[in-house]
């Protein structure tokens, strides 16, 4: 069984704890703890490195590694909860543990800050369960500074801003000199200047008035903004933007292969506009395929040191909220000069594969291009040619090609043991004042699997081509560690209240096993419950400059190739490449470590605001639907109530123990159910119900639900 970085941490931990001062080369500790083949070796060596950063253990002289003592004072990330009380994630020999943090002890620290903090002494016997305490002694490094609220005036002299952010507990004072025009009941972008008292408030100015806080579409993106989003780009990244010419020189032309023949196409959501990237496939003559994925060659406009680089970095990603997107570049350019359009030349970094009629890639080539794409598809039309065999298009041949060589490759890599997590999307319906009037679901055809099968093929094939080298140069990693044991269990345990069974090996699951719950529970009414507990139950992907392959989709080799208009670890992957491709030394490790994890960080938050401005019209949309009747799934149980998903749109309440009136209900951890003590009533994760919309919450995106007679 592969190792973790959990597993391989702690073996370090021991073995250098059992030798008291003793220090050991890499080399050494690898040999002693029998990490022999070369994919444990790179992972033991990233986890060295995170491990002296985190001040666990020490480099010394000759550049052996030694165990260094627990110390009483540490450094973490705070995490606040809403009701004022925070958590301190940090690091020492004995792993990764959350310290628990009072408010009264949490100083002038406010949610995501870097802080110190000392350690309290450990909880007396018979308490085992309660987290060790910690208090705030120093901010070391503040997240904040700005976020998004109400603006309350006060009285003619100050106002306070209330932070959307329920994890910031403080209102924000503004003196009269700075309110920039907001009025009461705006929602603002305010800074955070200062926060010298805990038993003050932090001092700020008002920098923008988004506007009025009950317009739909100011909501959406206050939301966004106080999630760390960047809307809004910099003069100057818009003025270079503008610079840029759309008109491609002949002698860059004359440079780069030169693809316009080609019978090149797209395939994107109907309201795309951002076109990364473009297919064509060709038999030959020997039988296999040519499969050319061309993606838009953003580093050729984007360089290191301007303005435009430097916001694109700072964001790092595109966002997608539910009524808009927040691109990751300028118009100009995601839209415009970098956009794969129809009917026009375009520059592009190109992977040629030649590729078997059984999924095989035999020969590949990683080239500048210059392509014509020949016709847009939106994925319905392309959908219309795979499903009706007999419709006639001037592509419908390639289209159908294409699509049969995906399943190939999809029956290919479920049979290497990728995951198939198939999880329901949805679409919000939006008027034309941003008011939610539908929600529906998102087919996926074959033609979105046809696009995701040939951008996977590229990313590992660029991925395989950098990690095969020898020696291997540093590059951007797409990575997915195996799940940690005990998560595992407790999805076994998990299902077992639906009345299924996963295999488990040594205490852990098998990407096969996973495969085969899902199969089995697919069509059924708990198949979005049990996906959903499935995702939470694996390791977040991240970009990491460390190879440790990707167990979800069960590749070695993996990265982000084929979407540098919206990810920038894409831009990075294109960089390197060429600077690979032209003799370039291999580039500093640490640097881009730290890009790494920068990239990885601002995915997350676009996620986080992707998913809550969906569930904000979700909860808005509901709203309109107050003492209606719906039918759902139990979707999770707590001792305080039922979780409730309606099978119609998804949406996600609960009903509350205070409000199951017909008989008193006990909780069971051991099967998550709640059992009616005289009637026998039981409800428990995967149960049918109906019931009746009692309240929706904007402000905290909470729908409440009573259970219909």
């Amino acid at each position: 069984m592969p190792h973790t970085r959990q597993q391989i941490q702690q073996d370090v931990l021991k073995l250098l704890r059992n030798h008291g001062k003793k220090a050991f080369r890499p080399k050494e500790l690898a040999k002693r703890l029998s990490y022999h083949d070369n994919r444990t070796y790179g992972l033991f060596r990233s986890v060295l490195g995170e491990m002296e950063q985190r001040g666990v253990i020490a480099r010394v002289k000759g550049g052996k590694y030694t165990f260094r003592p627990r110390p009483t004072r540490l450094e973490g990330t705070l995490s606040v909860n809403p009701k004022g009380f925070g958590f301190v994630e940090v690091s020492d020999e004995k792993g990764t543990r959350e310290l628990f943090v009072r408010t009264r002890h949490m100083g002038t620290a406010l949610d995501g800050d870097r802080v110190r903090v000392a350690v309290a002494a450990r909880p007396r016997k018979g308490r085992e369960g309660r987290l060790q305490e910690a208090e705030v002694l120093a901010v070391v490094e503040r997240k904040r500074a700005q976020t998004v609220g109400t603006f309350c005036p006060q009285s003619p002299r100050f106002a306070y801003v209330q932070p959307d952010d329920r994890r910031l507990t403080h209102d924000i004072y503004v003196p009269a000199s700075q309110y920039n025009g907001a009025q009461e009941g705006d929602k603002v972008l305010v800074s955070i200047d200062s926060f010298d008292d805990p038993h003050g408030a932090p001092h700020g100015r008002v920098l923008t008035v988004l506007g009025r806080g009950d317009d739909p579409n100011v909501q959406v993106l206050a939301l966004a903004l106080s999630m760390d989003v960047r809307s809004g780009f910099p003069d100057a990244a818009i003025r270079e933007a503008e610079r840029i010419e759309e008109k491609i020189p002949q002698a860059e032309v004359d440079r780069r292969l030169d693809l316009r023949k080609k019978r090149i196409f797209t395939i994107d959501p109907v309201d795309a506009k951002d076109f990364d990237d473009a297919i064509h496939i060709e038999p030959l003559e020997n039988g296999n395929f040519e499969v050319g994925v061309h993606i838009a060659d953003v580093s050729h406009y984007v360089r290191p040191g301007t303005a435009i680089d430097a916001e694109g970095y700072a964001r790092a990603t595109s966002v997608y909220l539910v009524d808009r997107v927040i691109p990751m570049l300028p118009e100009k350019l995601s839209n415009k000069v970098c956009s794969l359009r129809p009917h026009e030349d375009k520059l592009t970094y190109s992977c040629i594969m030649e590729v078997s009629p059984r999924g095989s890639v035999k020969s590949y080539q990683i080239r500048e291009t210059i392509i014509h794409s020949q016709h847009r598809f939106t994925y319905e039309e392309a959908q219309a040619l795979i499903a009706d065999k007999a419709a006639s298009h001037a592509f419908a041949k390639d289209v159908r090609r294409a699509n049969h060589l995906a399943e190939v490759l999809t029956r290919k890599r479920m049979k290497s043991g990728s995951i198939d997590f198939d999880l329901p999307e949805i679409r919000v319906v939006l008027d034309d004042d941003g008011h939610p009037i539908d929600i529906i679901r998102k087919p996926r055809q074959q033609s979105n699997r046809l696009i995701e099968e040939f951008m996977l093929l590229a990313n590992r094939t660029v991925a395989q081509h950098i990690a095969t080298k020898r020696p291997a140069p540093p590059f951007i990693y797409r990575i997915h560690d195996s799940p940690h044991p005990e998560k595992i269990q407790q999805l076994a345990q998990y299902v077992r209240s639906f009345g299924y069974k996963m295999k488990l090996h040594e205490g852990t699951a098998k990407a096969n096993d996973l495969n085969d719950l899902l199969k089995y529970v697919k069509d059924t009414p708990e198949a979005p419950v049990i996906e959903q507990a499935a995702l939470r139950a694996m390791a977040k992907a991240v970009y990491s400059p460390e190879n440790i392959g990707h167990y979800g989709l069960g590749f070695r080799y993996y990265s982000h190739f084929t979407s540098p208009i919206r990810r920038y670890p894409d831009l990075i992957a294109h960089r390197l490449l060429k600077h690979y491709a032209t003799g370039g030394q291999p580039v500093e490790l640490e640097p881009l470590l730290a890009q790494c994890d920068h990239c990885s960080e601002r995915e997350r938050a676009a996620v986080e605001a992707e998913r809550e401005s969906v569930k904000l019209k979700q909860v808005e949309y509901i709203r309109q639907h107050l003492g209606e009747t719906f039918a759902g799934v139990v979707s999770g149980v707590t001792k305080f109530g039922v979780f409730v998903r309606l099978d119609a749109n998804l949406v996600e309440g609960m009903v509350h123990v205070r409000d199951m009136d017909d008989d008193y209900y006990e909780y069971d951890e051991r099967t998550f159910a709640l059992m009616g003590t005289y009637s026998g009533q039981t409800y428990k994760p995967g149960t049918p119900v109906t019931v009746v919309v009692a309240a929706a919450n904007l402000e905290d995106r909470e729908v409440d639900f009573v259970f219909a007679s």
